[in-house]
C-alpha cells in the first residue's frame, strides 16, 4: 500500500487522539520534528525549527487527503493562539494545497480589500485591532525522531 507523511506540532495529547482512527490514517506516531524554511504568518522571516514536539501521520492518500488531514487539525487545535501548531510536509507536490489551506485560514475573518470601485463587500470585522493573528507554522520537513 502507497501511504504519505505528514507532521503536526501541538499538544501531542490532542494530536493522538484527534487522528488516531481516522479513516486513511494508517499509523500516528509521537516524536521531535525538525524542520526547514519554516513560515509563520506571526514572523515573516523563514528559519528552520529543530526538536518541535509533534506527530507522524502516515496516511492512505487514496482515502484521505492532506486538505482534509488540515480541516480535521483546525478544527481541533486553535490556529489563532500562540501555541507551537505547525504544519511540516514531506514532498515538494505537497507545497500548494498546504500554502492554499494556511492562506485561508490566515485570513479567514479579516476584511475583504475594496474593489476598483471603492466598494467593500461583505465587511464583517473593520477594526484591523480586531482581526486574528494567525500562529501556525509551515514548512518543509528535515526530519523525526522519536
Amino acid at each position: 500500500m502507497y501511504t504519505k507523511k505528514i507532521y503536526f506540532s501541538g499538544d501531542l495529547d490532542i494530536l493522538i487522539e484527534t487522528f488516531e482512527g481516522v479513516k486513511g490514517v494508517v499509523k500516528v506516531t509521537a516524536g521531535n520534528i525538525s524542520a526547514q524554511n519554516v513560515i509563520s504568518y506571526a514572523y515573516r522571516e523563514p528559519r528552520t525549527l529543530e526538536n518541535i514536539s509533534g506527530v507522524e501521520i502516515e496516511f492512505n492518500p487514496k482515502k484521505i487527503d492532506i486538505s482534509t488531514l488540515l480541516d480535521i487539525l483546525f478544527n481541533n487545535l486553535n490556529p489563532y493562539e500562540e501555541n507551537n501548531l505547525g504544519v511540516y510536509y514531506t514532498m515538494g507536490e505537497d507545497t500548494p494545497q498546504v500554502e492554499l489551506h494556511m492562506n485561508f485560514v490566515a485570513n479567514k475573518g479579516k476584511c475583504p480589500a475594496s474593489s476598483s470601485a471603492a466598494l467593500i463587500m461583505n465587511d464583517p470585522n473593520s477594526n484591523p485591532r480586531l482581526n486574528r493573528q494567525c500562529y501556525v507554522n509551515f514548512g518543509r520537513f528535515k526530519n523525526f525522531r522519536q
